[in-house]
């Protein structure tokens, strides 16, 4: 039996109405269930629609402030850092992304830090926001939760800690890269266990170094770095310019929002846009982008490989399926919905 699928409006109108049920004024809440169902359309699922009960849970413990005055405290040409007041993470870097394009409009490269963030679904959507001015956009955060020690430790002191990079092309589809620094984001866990699923080999072991594939067990163990210890020293990396360069949280001070609804998390995040038509010629540059894609993607295959892809291709064809045919939701996650329209009063959802 086939999941039933929603067309993306009807997906933001359902999360724009249990947000306002939960007391965010209309058009932040519908600025946030925006992205939480462009997160679910290009199949980022474990950061898209399985996040809204934890953060309904969130916001009812009073870990989120509902109305927060997100402001510049420092600022430069071509820089700012963000206060997000405890504010919703979607609102602070929604913000923080329209403050680093209009910098870069003007100066050519803008980086934009934010503290006092909370999570804000996954980074690609805020490093795609400059691409719709046909600017390069890199995304760095500090994950909500330490799953990741120190190479060669056992101690929980550093996140997913993702980063994302999007760049425009011509004719062909943005270049976007959106990776954490694990082998699997904490999210792809979630998701996996909702869904009953068991975890690969190779995205967390235990305690004594063996394999866990168990993702109901996932407090036992921990995520793996990419790449080994050049994982581990990325996360150290993007942390660093994420968190500790905005005086956010970092290393001991993070909380992990899993298991801590009334703690203020101090989320770190920064966004950079470069804007290439401050460097040459733009139609030159995305002409240029087209072919190398094209040359990536017309190499010589290994045996048995039907396709070369290119980083944002896969969730590019998936955005263009889900506007056509509608987003699929599994039945576990749309029981977790519909238990959640029922406690907020709210009618829904309904497939087509």
């Amino acid at each position: 039996m086939s999941e039933p699928r929603f067309p993306l409006v009807q997906l933001c109108r359902f999360v724009t109405s249990a947000l306002q049920a939960l007391g965010l004024p209309p058009h932040d809440a519908a600025i946030v269930a925006q992205l939480m169902a462009q997160a679910e359309a290009q199949g980022s699922d474990g950061h898209g629609l399985i996040r809204l009960a934890p953060y309904a849970r969130r916001i009812r413990a009073g870990g989120i402030n509902l109305r927060p005055d997100i402001r510049v405290v420092k600022e430069r040409a071509g820089m700012a850092l963000l206060d997000g007041d405890n504010g919703m993470g979607h609102l602070v870097m929604h913000k923080a992304a329209q403050i680093a394009i209009d910098k870069a409009r003007h100066c050519g490269v803008a980086w934009v830090g934010a503290r006092l963030s909370n999570h804000a679904g996954p980074a690609s959507l805020y490093a795609r926001m400059p691409l719709a001015q046909d600017m390069i956009g890199m995304y760095f955060a500090v994950g909500n939760a330490n799953h990741l020690p120190p190479w060669g430790g056992l101690d929980m002191l550093l996140s997913t800690n993702p980063i994302a990079v999007a760049v425009p092309a011509g004719q062909e589809p943005p270049v976007v890269l959106d990776m954490a620094t694990t082998v699997a984001a904490y999210g792809k866990v979630k998701a996996k266990a909702q869904r009953g699923e068991t975890m690969p080999v190779g995205w967390m072991i235990d305690r004594l170094g063996q394999p866990l594939t168990d993702p109901k067990r996932a407090d036992e163990g921990f995520l793996m770095p990419i790449g080994g210890y050049k994982g581990y020293g990325l996360a150290l990396i993007v942390g660093l310019l994420a968190g500790t360069l905005n005086g956010a949280a970092m290393g001991s001070e993070v909380i992990d929002f899993n298991h801590d609804d009334t703690s203020v998390t101090n989320t770190g995040q920064a966004i950079l846009a470069i804007n290439p038509d401050a460097f040459g010629d733009l139609a030159a540059f995305k002409a240029r982008v087209d072919k190398l894609v094209r040359e990536l993607r017309g190499a010589e295959r290994m045996p048995g490989v039907e396709r070369i892809w290119l980083p944002g291709e896969q969730s590019h064809e998936r955005r263009m399926a889900s506007e056509r045919d509608g987003i699929a939701l599994p039945p576990a996650l749309l029981a977790q919905l519909d238990s959640l329209a029922h406690e907020l009063s709210i009618l829904a959802l309904q497939a087509s």
